[in-house]
């Protein structure tokens, strides 16, 4: 990136770079790599559902591939304590007293993988890391790297050998997102391209950690109006009051909503925020936070994220857009 200021036109030109990069290994899935350069500009964390196989730790190798940032990746199994997560502390013979040995959480970029594999209680040990970006150990508190972006990925709750994250955690992602399979077309493209070469080890970071803060810097100086700031609270408001919820969408929700949605903006080379913004990302930052009605879903033969999909659909459609923006 060029040493003067940012500009709208040239902070799009440096997170395109970044979006290339990934879908040199993420080919067909430029929703997914978008959203994941949202989460980490906006400052939030990325939950990825799918089944195994899709390309769910792919996407966020290489997404820490692109940036020249540390990472550290953390296999979440049953076995796997709080303490190998966060950190613990050791006693040194020598000096006397207690060191700390920070855990595999202390690096810019974090992929938790199959975290509803672990435990509750390890599930939890993420909690304070991604809301206020430390972790205390034996009553010290420990600051975590800037950036930092945690992206976890899990199996669908109906596989073997899973644990289900609760609200209070699934409340900690900015957004949660399926990969889904790859098309026939870039199926057979990653047969061919993968037969002799991971194309991961062919990325090279496009931008440096420097970059990034600066990206996200600007992202915090893009303009919501008061209109659409209503807007936002109105979506989020609405799920709260919609009878077929029974846990509406968090303040947390509509902030991470609205910071997600500046990201969207600057994404476009704008520096004030559309309705458009807020509205394109309501689904994947509100649906995980959802809980559908009991017997509402079954009663009309879908599942509940079929039914949370539907009324979110049904209130983006129903709550007014304001006409001044700007």
């Amino acid at each position: 990136m060029p040493d003067h200021p940012l500009t709208a036109e040239s902070f799009a030109r440096a997170a395109e770079a970044v979006e290339s990069s990934i879908t040199r290994v993420i080919d067909g899935k430029p929703d997914a790599v978008r959203a994941a350069l949202v989460c980490l500009l906006a400052e939030g964390h990325l939950l990825i559902e799918d089944v195994p196989g899709v390309g769910k730790t792919m996407l966020a190798r290489a997404l820490a591939a692109s940036v020249d940032a540390s990472v550290r990746r953390i296999q979440f199994t049953p076995d796997l304590l709080p303490g190998d997560v966060t950190g613990v502390s050791v006693y040194n013979p020598v000096d006397r007293e207690f060191e700390f040995k920070p855990g595999a959480v202390f690096a810019q970029i974090v992929i938790a993988d199959e975290i509803n594999r672990a435990s509750p209680k390890t599930q939890s040990a993420l909690l304070e890391a991604m809301e206020e970006h430390q972790v205390t150990v034996d009553g010290t508190s420990h600051a975590l790297a800037d950036p930092f972006l945690v992206v976890a990925t899990q199996n669908p709750l109906e596989m073997e050998g899973t644990y289900a994250l609760p609200e209070a955690q699934r409340d900690r992602f900015m957004m949660r997102i399926s990969m889904g399979y790859p098309d026939a077309e870039s199926e057979v493209l990653m047969l061919r391209q993968r037969e002799h070469v991971n194309p991961l080890d062919a990325l090279r970071p496009v931008l440096g950690a420097a970059d990034v803060r600066a990206l996200i810097a600007w992202v915090r100086g893009v303009h919501v109006s008061p209109a659409v700031e209503e807007y936002a609270v109105g979506l989020s408001r609405a799920t709260r009051e919609h009878p077929d919820l029974r846990l509406g969408a968090s303040p947390r929700a509509t902030l991470q909503l609205v910071r997600a949605a500046k990201v969207r903006a600057a994404l476009d080379g704008r520096e004030f925020v559309i309705p458009d913004d807020v509205a394109a990302l309501v689904e994947p930052v509100f649906a995980h936070r959802l809980i559908a009605s009991r017997g509402t879903a079954s009663s009309r033969g879908r599942s509940g994220s079929e039914t949370i999909g539907t009324v979110l659909r049904a209130i983006v459609g129903a709550v007014s857009v304001p006409l001044a923006t700007r």
